[in-house]
């Protein structure tokens, strides 16, 4: 499979203006299926929300563990005889509460095993410093004439 040969058309200093371009160029109807946006620089930034306790793991256990739960007791009820017992909304709860249940336990036991070494949460997202709208060479001139015409961002 050979490459395509790409050309930059626009350098923006965030996702959302990137995403403005090309957003742009589709109202425009150019064809956008070639285009791409490029991340240079990558870093990766954590956002420290919070101490971590053994309450909130348990908490946080919980919440994830009647998620799976939910799922498990809709799967069941799925598959279950509607004439027989349980019923389909017995299978859900018991599925939540065995969840919930089974969740407080992994989010304790999980947060135990850290012996303190991680007492916060946190969340982790990668950034770029800058952003390339790139496009196969054979459309740039169009594309390029197109994004001159896209007024400034407020």
């Amino acid at each position: 499979m050979t490459e395509i040969e790409r050309v930059v058309v626009r350098e923006c200093e965030t996702y959302e203006q990137a995403q403005h371009a090309v957003d742009f160029l589709s109202d425009r109807e150019i064809e956008v299926s070639g285009i791409q946006i490029v991340g240079t620089d990558l870093r990766m930034v954590e956002t420290v929300t919070g101490r971590m306790s053994y309450g909130r793991a348990a908490g946080a256990g919980m919440v994830t563990g009647a998620w799976f739960g939910l799922l498990v007791g809709m799967l069941l009820g799925l598959f279950a005889n509607p004439d027989q017992d349980p019923s389909w909304t017995t299978l859900l709860l018991l599925g939540v509460l065995w969840g919930a249940m089974f969740g407080i336990v992994y989010g304790l036991l999980v947060h135990a095993a850290t012996r303190g070494r991680r007492d916060f949460s946190s969340r982790s997202k990668f950034e770029a410093s800058q952003y390339q709208v790139t496009c196969p060479v054979p459309i740039a001139g169009k594309v390029r004439q197109t994004l001159a015409e896209m007024p400034a961002a407020p």
